[in-house]
């Protein structure tokens, strides 16, 4: 069984940092009318928002936004380092792609938002900065399968 490549293993470290820092980078901004100033959106102001407003909502948002991604990342690393089973896989590539839907309910917002014209929303770099981690998350945990051969 051939073992993960080294790349792979640093890739998914550089997740450790990267995931964090989509956190906190602007998803959007967002204006109630067009004559109004921005406001910047994040996933952790987004949470912040919503902790005030609807808890269920916000427990589901922080378990899809924080903690599927970093549980999943974390595991990948002990995996790859010999200090968790492989047989750990199939549940760390299930809280990978559950990050995928929060991806969802922000793309699924901004449509929404915009096909109702009150408001004004246009993405930022953080949007594509946290796709780009959950993506890059999915790849890494599927070459690390491919590579143990499950």
């Amino acid at each position: 069984m051939p073992a993960t490549p080294p790349w792979v293993k640093y890739a998914n470290l550089a997740l450790l940092v990267l995931f964090p820092l989509s956190w906190f980078a602007p998803l959007m901004r967002a204006g109630l009318l067009p004559l109004f100033g921005l406001s910047q959106i994040s996933v952790v102001s987004g949470l912040r928002s919503l902790w005030e407003t609807d808890v269920i909502l916000a427990l589901l948002v922080s378990f899809f936004a924080l903690f599927a991604p970093l549980i999943k990342t974390l595991g990948l690393a002990l995996i790859h380092f010999g200090l968790l089973r492989r047989k750990t896989l199939p549940a760390l590539t299930l809280l990978g792609k559950l990050a995928m839907a929060d991806i969802f309910l922000v793309a699924l917002y901004i449509t929404l938002a915009k096909g109702i014209g009150l408001g004004r929303i246009e993405t930022d770099w953080g949007l594509y900065l946290f796709t780009f981690c959950v993506v890059a998350s999915v790849l890494l945990g599927h070459l690390s399968a491919r590579r143990a051969g499950d």
